[in-house]
């Protein structure tokens, strides 16, 4: 395919579309260019031509480095400006009808007022640069559980990160022709190179606005994102269209959009096993989503890393697919001692964000080596040495690669209908009172798990890092409407499957013991705990007799877990399954302050696990005495 544009007229532009385009799609690309009034209107095909001329044109203009091809080949380096380095979540809407259907955990702002607001700002937001038109699915283009999206931006660094996390090109524009739904997601970095006196003005090498907005309208399944050209605020096929939107979508339609991992686990007999995982951000996700097996014949394949959406499949039991087609992941504290398939997916191909340069043209950032370069040019373009005070690269640095790459890739991985799931996990980072794992008894109970997950604050967040916050099934910033509501349409799910929904799983291998240090030595050894649920699956007597029942949950029994080698002592044992009856009943006063919240909007089923955790914390308080 070629690239089609147009040239605006005196008036304002107007897009020449491919032959035969949807007509709404060439409707809302017209009204948004006369809107914008970009210099050229580009319909994107996707097509690896298309991707080296971006390319070359970000290169030109300063916006890209070039990488050392021997060390990094076909791989870039962009830095952002300081203002523009994270979600922002204090400027991300859900703009619902209803106040009460964004809930008290999203900022609502009405969809009138927004759009009002929002249009003022887009006025003019792309005079002298060309907007793109992104047509792209996320999941396997016509599968069951796939959605499609219209992305318009005045970024072509959008529009590169677009190709490698989405599927791009004409295929998804043909079937929104043919009538499928679609999702409309408009973005501006805001910072127009021609005046409203007509003056050009040079650009920038991260053109961007101080005023950001990240609007979401769940009714009409819109995303408006005007002021960021970062991450999860420009990409919108990521956290805005994979969560916020679908969460709602999923909702209407009776699924999971989820802020979850995939793998698959194989046992050294063969048998398979799929598991989804929901982990807030730095704690330990991605080293799940791709680690290597310490214990002989188990092996962990990625099939996602950070969204999934599921789906009840014709036989009864719940399918899901990772939507994504690349991965947008967090460098600093990826290396090859704790991230070997990561450090191994990123040989090439790689657009990387605000890490360090070094002097032969690769890139660097903490965590990739033990011991720091002698020379770098950090993150914001400035000599860094060791010993300066400051990280070279950006906490929230940034690696853009295609999934495909990833040494561990599930051959499944694209299943157009997804895979079948056996086991849900939910974790966070805790020192202290959440044991290393756990089995809930039933659904509800595992529902109760996560939406009662708490974990320490991340550099991708705003606020104190290391402060607790509470962060429901990894969900908090992603969740579309109202959370309460969202724990009860989890509640549904779970009466719908019956007997066919996937077991839940609670870990923490963040456990600490009294004297300050991490007690499960984690990464690679997470094997053992995936072994024990692995066990737990099978259902046989052995498995029965591999747990037993405690005030949390179910839990290994002794002996079953095998930490063989690992020189724990019975004492860092006991601790990382440790129950302190008086800490929990605390805990428990936490949480129904956390559901007061959320007021008479919480599921009756989860008040309903509280009072029995607390029966059950009470029955063990009273046997300790």
């Amino acid at each position: 395919m070629t690239i089609l544009e147009s040239r605006p007229t005196p008036s304002g532009a107007r897009a020449e579309a491919p032959s035969a385009p949807a007509s709404d799609v060439r409707a809302w690309v017209d009204q948004v260019a006369a809107l914008t009034q970009p210099d050229a209107v580009v319909w994107c095909d996707g097509s690896d031509r298309e991707r080296h001329e971006l390319t070359q044109v970000l290169l030109d203009e300063g916006k890209l480095i070039r990488l050392n091809g021997e060390y990094r080949p076909g791989s870039y380096l962009a830095r952002s400006d300081p203002d523009d380095v994270a979600r922002v979540e204090s400027r991300t809407f859900i703009c619902s009808q209803d106040r009460d259907d964004a809930g008290p955990t999203n900022n609502w702002v009405d969809p009138a007022e927004m759009k009002a607001e929002l249009t003022d700002r887009f006025a003019g937001s792309m005079r002298g640069r060309t907007l793109y038109v992104v047509p792209f699915s996320m999941g396997p283009v016509g599968g069951r559980l796939s959605k499609l999206g219209v992305q318009l931006t005045d970024s072509a660094y959008v529009v590169l990160s677009m190709y490698i996390m989405t599927r791009v090109g004409a295929a998804p524009l043909e079937l929104i022709e043919a009538g499928e739904p679609w999702v409309k997601a408009l973005h501006s970095v805001g910072a127009p190179l021609i005046d409203e006196a007509g003056i050009r003005h040079p650009d920038v090498e991260w053109p961007c606005n101080p005023d950001k907005y990240i609007a979401h309208f769940p009714e009409t399944r819109e995303i408006w994102s005007f002021g960021s050209g970062y991450g999860g605020n420009a990409l919108l096929g990521k956290k805005s269209f994979a969560l916020r939107i679908a969460s709602v979508i999923a909702r209407d339609e009776g699924w999971l959009a989820e802020h979850m991992l995939l793998i698959k686990l194989t046992s050294p007999v063969g048998r398979t096993f799929h598991l989804a995982a929901a982990f807030p951000s730095a704690c330990g996700k991605t080293n799940l989503a791709m680690l290597r097996s310490t214990l002989p014949g188990w092996k962990v394949e990625t099939l996602g890393d950070d969204i999934a959406w599921l789906r009840q499949g014709e036989d009864g039991r719940l399918w899901a697919i990772n939507p994504e087609n690349g991965f947008f992941g967090v460098a600093p504290g990826t290396g090859e001692s704790t991230n070997p398939n990561a450090i191994e997916t990123i040989w090439g191909n790689t657009i990387f964000t605000n890490a360090a340069l070094t002097d032969d043209g690769d890139v660097w950032w903490e965590g990739m080596t033990d011991t720091a370069p002698l020379h770098l040019t950090d993150w914001q373009g400035a000599d860094w040495t060791p010993g300066l005070g400051r990280p070279a690269a950006h906490p929230n640095a940034r690696f853009t690669v295609p999934a495909a790459q990833c040494p561990s890739i599930a051959d499944d991985w694209e299943a157009h209908d997804g895979v079948p799931i056996d086991a849900i996990i939910f974790g966070g980072r805790r020192a202290t009172n959440v044991p290393l794992v756990l089995e809930a008894r039933d659904w509800e109970h595992g529902v109760f798990l996560g939406a009662t997950i708490a974990s320490e604050q991340t550099a991708a967040a705003e606020g104190a890092v290391g402060a607790l916050r509470r962060d429901p099934f990894a969900m908090l910033p992603f969740c579309g409407y109202n959370m309460a509501d969202y724990w009860a349409h989890w509640v549904s799910v779970g009466e719908r499957l019956g007997d066919k929904a996937p077991k839940i799983f609670q870990v923490n291998w963040f456990r600490k013991g009294a004297d300050g240090r991490y007690l499960w030595p984690g990464f690679g050894d997470n094997i053992r705990v995936l072994e024990w649920i692995a066990a737990r699956l099978e259902g046989t007597d052995a498995s029965a007799e591999a747990a037993v029942d405690g005030p949390l949950g179910v839990v290994p029994a002794e002996g079953a877990l095998d930490v063989s080698g690992l020189g724990l002592t019975e004492t860092d044992l006991d601790e990382l399954f440790a129950v302190d009856p008086t800490a929990w009943q605390a805990e428990a006063d936490l949480t129904e302050e956390f559901f007061a919240g959320f007021g008479d909007r919480v599921p009756a089923e989860l008040q309903t696990q509280l009072a029995e955790l607390r029966a059950r914390l009470a029955a063990a308080a009273g046997t300790a005495e």
